[in-house]
């Protein structure tokens, strides 16, 4: 049995109701001593028992809360399927309202590995990011009728991503240099003296919705949300430490949640073929977006021939990587683990290692599209805590995570050079890299080109250490039933696909999976 211990902060009452919270220690190189004395608070995560007799439907009454900024639904068994809905609302520390009822996805898997047999692995739904909130409420209801039954041990959990780094003012937090993220190709490899170029806001109509996520203005202990707008006080992007020499799994300096040019409000527009407005030392892609929806995935393998080798399972994952072939590709820049302020004390087992990596699957949070790009650290380290906490796994499931923006995050720890085995796509993460867009893009989200062109930056890297082809196709073996595929069944896919591709889900959601194309022109041309 793997072994996890937790910091137990207590309980509280509130509401009337005992909450056991449980806070995970501060980012490397901070101790808790440290993050209490200098007004900064560690991730921390806490629960709700879902109430009622019902066995097909349970609740949770609303309720006065400890600060939060994330939320799920988990439930003991791994393998039972909630089949029904989940829905919670939140209320705004900011403005004290309450949300609309949102539903929760619930087409989550935990991994076909080894490390999805662990005994503290349990079903959940996807997190969901609502801003800094301090009330709740939450019901959970089973399709089926009168005899529909709820899985058992259903729990509310509330993820806080913490205050991490000095407070520069104005709302404005840093925890490390992540300047230039969106724009740069690699990272300098001496320290420059001079600011790093913000990417320019990407141009599009901005969302009529108001924010969820606003800082609470009226709370006496700084807010782990940053302002919606920079100042002229917000950060220049400066280095503020020494720059990290490549891609590395080791600190590359002190962590940062400063801002690399947000767009404005929340960004809609249809991308185009036309090079991206953001500085880039990428070469061109070779040709024109199609823009055309990639096909729908079949039940049936493709019998096509294709432009890449069938692929069969490797044998057992290793922990140890094997060097990947050279590439004459220039790595983009990756903000690392330390500069987003990933809890490394979370993760218990080694990394496991693939002999190579055969394909990308690109990913969407199914969060909310309105954050704001100075938050994209805070909302990776909920994901990281919840895939952890609440789905026991050993480690967040993606390799890499991209927002709006355009910056790119390293994701599961191991190294972002080698092929690292995640969590993310049921059945196919033997052979696969994935990598997740921070934001909803199934209802009505649209993703910028700055996050469209991060997203074909990074998968034409990862796949050219390989020598594949980002453009061409690749055959798969299913290790298991995924709705689409059945166990030992050869796919036929995209070196760059869809979550949708391999495992029945919305994921990535329409408007960024009929970008797919677009992707991987764009990665092709620069790998």
């Amino acid at each position: 049995m793997k072994r996890r211990t937790w910091l137990a902060v207590g309980s509280v009452v509130l509401g009337g109701s005992v909450v056991t919270t449980v806070a995970v220690t501060a980012t490397s190189g901070t101790s808790g001593e440290q993050a209490r004395g200098e007004g900064m608070r560690p991730v921390a995560a806490y629960t709700e028992t879902f109430q009622g007799g019902d066995p097909g439907k349970r609740s949770v009454p609303r309720k006065d809360t400890r600060p939060f900024s994330m939320l799920g639904v988990s439930w003991e068994d791994p393998e039972a399927e909630l089949d029904g809905t989940a829905q919670i609302r939140t209320r705004s520390a900011e403005t004290g309202q309450w949300t609309r009822w949102q539903d929760l996805d619930l087409d989550i898997r935990p991994p076909e590995t080894d490390e999805g047999d662990d005994s503290g692995v349990r079903g959940a739904s996807e997190p969901l990011w609502v801003g800094t909130s301090d009330g709740v409420e939450a019901r959970v209801m089973a399709d089926g009728g009168e005899s529909a039954e709820l899985p058992g041990g259903l729990r509310l959990v509330m993820i806080d991503p913490g205050i991490l780094g000095e407070d520069i003012g104005k709302g404005w937090r840093k925890v490390g240099d992540m300047s230039g993220g969106g724009n740069s190709q690699e990272p300098s490899q001496q320290p420059s003296t001079e600011p790093e170029p913000e990417p320019e806001p990407s141009q599009g109509e901005p969302s009529t919705e108001p924010s969820a996520s606003a800082p609470a203005t009226e709370d006496p202990e700084p807010s782990p949300e940053p302002s919606q707008q920079p100042t002229t006080e917000a950060p220049t992007g400066e280095p503020t430490g020494e720059p990290s020499p490549g891609p590395s799994t080791e600190p590359t300096g002190e962590p940062s949640t400063e801002p690399t040019g947000e767009p404005s409000g929340e960004p809609s527009i249809e991308p185009t073929g036309e090079p991206s407005p953001e500085p880039s030392t990428e070469p061109a892609p070779t040709g024109e977006p199609t823009g055309e929806p990639s096909p729908e995935p079949s039940t049936e393998p493709t019998q096509s021939p294709t432009t890449g080798p069938s692929t069969e399972p490797t044998g057992e994952p290793s922990t140890t990587a094997p060097a990947p072939s050279p590439s004459g590709t220039q790595a983009p820049r990756i903000v690392s683990r330390a500069q987003w302020g990933a809890d490394e004390s979370l993760v218990e087992d080694p990394p496991s290692y693939l002999s190579r990596v055969d394909a990308v699957f690109v990913h969407h949070t199914a969060g909310t599209n309105d954050y704001t790009c100075a938050q994209s650290a805070s909302i990776i380290r909920g994901i990281l805590t919840y895939h952890v906490k609440t789905n026991g796994w050993n480690d967040v499931g993606y390799n890499f995570f991209v927002d709006k923006c355009g910056t790119i995050f390293e994701g599961r720890a191991g190294g972002v050079d080698k092929a690292v085995q995640g969590a993310h796509t049921y059945g196919f993460n033997g052979y696969s890299a994935g990598v997740s867009l921070l934001g909803n893009y199934e209802d009505g989200g649209r993703p910028t080109q700055a996050a469209l062109d991060a997203i074909a930056r990074i998968s034409g890297w990862k796949l050219g250490l390989y020598g594949a082809d980002p453009a061409g196709k690749v055959t798969l073996t299913a290790a298991a039933d995924t709705g689409v595929w059945k166990k030992g069944e050869r796919a036929t896919l995209y070196r760059i696909s869809g979550h949708r591709d391999g495992y029945a889900t919305l994921c990535p959601g329409a408007n960024l999976y009929s970008q797919l194309p677009a992707i991987r022109t764009k990665a092709a041309a620069s790998s």
